[in-house]
């Protein structure tokens, strides 16, 4: 009688987990993530110096330019990460603040940082539940595993998010985002300008 009801115990583990992997689509195009209207899920964050915050505590401040990168490996993340940087004056003349969050490992952003003179805050989203939780996480893919070990010298996460910006109120309601599971686009400064402007209007 113990060893069925061991089995069964087993067996409802495994089930359990295999459920929660197959929430996580295999393919960026696949992803669904929150929509605009919504609000975002409360998160526990890592900033570069290994310290854990909300990301509730974080958003209260001022509206928020929130962007999902994939890492500091990502030449296109970085890219983005410095355009954002020489734009920065404007965004918080507009009444806003940047944070950007990846999954990558907290150690790695302070280099980040420095590579991309960043400014503003990076945060690390340990094992990728925030970017699960939104809706934008799909598997890492093994070619890019491999990649981002080789770079990092650490191992990647399971789940990278689809490249992502979205602006919220300090209640963390969605009022736009931009999602693109073509990693090689992002988004444009000027449209992101044009779409704080507009916000702000209508704040």
């Amino acid at each position: 009688m113990t060893n069925k009801i061991l089995i069964l115990f087993a067996f409802i583990a495994v089930t359990a987990v295999n459920t929660i992997n197959a929430q996580v689509p295999s393919n960026a195009e696949d992803v669904s993530p929150l929509l605009i209207g919504e609000r975002v899920p409360e998160a526990t964050l890592i900033d570069p110096d290994g310290n854990k915050l909300t990301l509730k505590s974080v958003i209260k401040e001022k509206p928020t330019v929130l962007v999902f990168y994939r890492g500091g490996w990502c030449p296109y993340c970085n890219a983005q990460l410095s355009g954002l940087s020489e734009s920065e004056s404007k965004i918080l003349e507009l009444g806003y603040q940047i944070i950007a969050i990846s999954p990558d490992n907290y150690k790695n952003l302070k280099p980040t940082m420095q590579e991309d003179n960043v400014a503003y805050s990076l945060y690390s989203d340990p094992e990728a539940k925030l970017i699960q939780d939104i809706g934008i996480g799909f598997e890492t893919p093994s070619m890019a595993k491999m990649y981002i070990k080789k770079k990092t010298k650490m191992d990647a996460t399971d789940i990278l998010p689809v490249p992502t910006v979205m602006v919220l109120n300090t209640s963390g309601e969605i009022l736009f985002e931009y999602i693109n599971p073509n990693y090689k686009v992002r988004l444009s400064e000027s449209l992101l300008l044009s779409a704080l402007k507009a916000l702000k209007d209508d704040m």
